[in-house]
């Protein structure tokens, strides 16, 4: 089976843009059409100041969501990255085949390192190298396809080019990965800010839909969402960002296609209210589920150590593989202990 992995960072609350861009086609579709994993990439939160509580806490909030969102750990492996040793060896080794010009390239990289130095804070040396620890993360599965949104398809590049330089270099010992993202809503804005994507470590909360908001506050957020001038309901993404944000979100909550919907509505107030009952009924299963398994941590807590053990052991070999293949020494089993009985 085509092997599949992705994971989410648990820097924020996961939001609508979570759901429709990924969560719901992990669900859907990749669990019962490939060997997946999901992870929950508390590594990454960690290249940035952060509260250790609040990354724990967030942590466990992502699996619960996951696993609410309709994961099944029969079906797929849903773990913890830290839970998993062999990500940080792989990524030392990776980051001996990786350059500091491809680091320095990185999108994302040179936006949070300008916005760190806005606000006078200095720059974790973790933040330009953790694309190399991504990278660990998809190599070390054999992993085939990454289903990413738009802003992390440079990612995937880098850890395409990485694993070919590195089977180039020391033999062939990783699958060359690619990505993939759904064709709707692959890339939900925020409500606010249809120019910025609906970030889940964003700050600017009314722009932002999360999974666990109340309906009222959905509706709220939904109903305040910022439109383009004119009064004809066009689907135009560069002309009319903010229509076709709300197109898009109501295009994704009910099978629909953005630019015949937009020939549905005369005003933005019904568009807008026909979205915000979408949103409404696509969240509330998830929701109704995240309670349940809030009554039963013991359940979560099962799912993500069963999850890292499978992890292991799949990401393990390939691990050991890459070692061999840069050069380093094999380790060296301990001796039997000696039990002074003779026979």
């Amino acid at each position: 089976m085509t092997r599949v992995f992705s994971g989410v960072k648990p820097t924020g609350h996961l939001t609508l843009g979570n759901y429709l861009g990924a969560m719901r086609r992990w669900a859907t579709v990749d669990q019962h059409q490939a060997d997946a994993l999901f992870c929950i990439v508390d590594l990454h939160a960690l290249t940035v100041d952060h509260d250790p509580a609040r990354v724990r806490r967030l942590s466990r909030q992502a699996a619960t969501l996951l696993l609410a969102s309709g994961l099944d750990p029969e079906l797929c492996t849903v773990f913890v990255q830290s839970h998993v040793d062999e990500h940080a060896r792989l990524s030392y080794v990776l980051e001996c085949v990786a350059t500091d010009g491809e680091m320095r390239r990185m999108i994302q990289y040179k936006e949070k390192a300008a916005r760190e130095r806005v606000r006078g804070g200095s720059v974790r040396l973790s933040l330009l190298t953790y694309p190399v620890l991504m990278a660990a993360d998809i190599l070390a599965y054999g992993t085939d396809e990454v289903p990413v949104g738009d802003d992390q398809t440079q990612h995937v590049e880098l850890a395409r080019d990485l694993a070919a330089r590195f089977n180039d270099r020391y033999g062939h010992t990783f699958v060359v990965p690619r990505a993939t993202s759904p064709q709707v809503a692959a890339r939900v804005m925020n409500l606010q800010d249809p120019a910025s994507k609906m970030g889940k470590s964003d700050d600017s909360g009314p722009g932002i839909v999360y999974l666990l908001d109340e309906p009222d506050v959905v509706r709220r957020k939904v109903m305040r969402a910022v439109t383009d001038s004119g009064r004809e309901v066009v689907y135009d993404r560069e002309a009319q960002p903010g229509l076709a944000n709300l197109l898009e979100i109501l295009a994704a909550c009910t099978g629909g296609n953005p630019s015949e919907l937009s020939g549905v509505y005369e005003s933005y107030g019904s568009l807008k209210n026909d979205t915000a009952e979408a949103v409404i009924e696509v969240l509330k299963p998830v929701q109704d589920r995240h309670r349940e398994l809030c009554t039963d941590p013991g359940f979560v807590e099962g799912v993500l150590r069963d999850g890292a053990e499978r992890a292991r052991a799949m990401a393990r070999p390939t691990v050991d593989a890459a070692y061999r293949a840069i050069g380093l020494l094999p380790a060296v089993a301990p001796a039997a202990a000696d039990t002074g009985v003779t026979v």
